[in-house]
């Protein structure tokens, strides 16, 4: 469910991507905060969630995926982070993109985590182009 008016998550989704676009990392950062300000954390797994649609498009079959990334063990928080939030949003497994956003969060990685993801959605939506 989408916090706040229908749309506000996407149009929130759709400024950050704008600002990924433009490379600028603490003004996707900062949106993510406003998000956080006005709609808490469940706001922010929506825009979130958001950008992991974009990530994947239209014509990816829900459930059953797995995460295949070599030596994820040996990447970034960030990037770990990234591959399994969106491999839990193509599994439509909210509790554990849920569970991935608080633990980016009790570890102080949640900036990180979001403008990376916002990164890799820009980075996605580029090759497509």
């Amino acid at each position: 469910m989408v916090s706040g008016p229908p749309n506000e998550a996407y149009d929130d989704a759709e400024t950050v991507l704008r600002l990924a676009l433009h490379e600028d990392a603490e003004a996707v950062a900062g949106t993510f905060r406003e998000v956080r300000h006005r709609s808490g954390m469940s706001g922010v797994y929506d825009v979130a969630v958001c950008l992991a649609a974009a990530m994947v498009g239209d014509g990816a079959r829900v459930g059953g995926w797995t995460l295949e990334f070599p030596d994820i063990d040996q990447a970034a928080y960030d990037a770990k982070w990234v591959a399994r939030f969106v491999s839990a949003y193509v599994n439509a497994d909210r509790p554990t993109g849920e569970a991935l956003v608080g633990a980016a969060l009790a570890d102080g990685q949640l900036r990180e985590c979001l403008v990376s993801l916002a990164g890799s959605a820009v980075a996605t939506l580029r090759r497509r182009a």
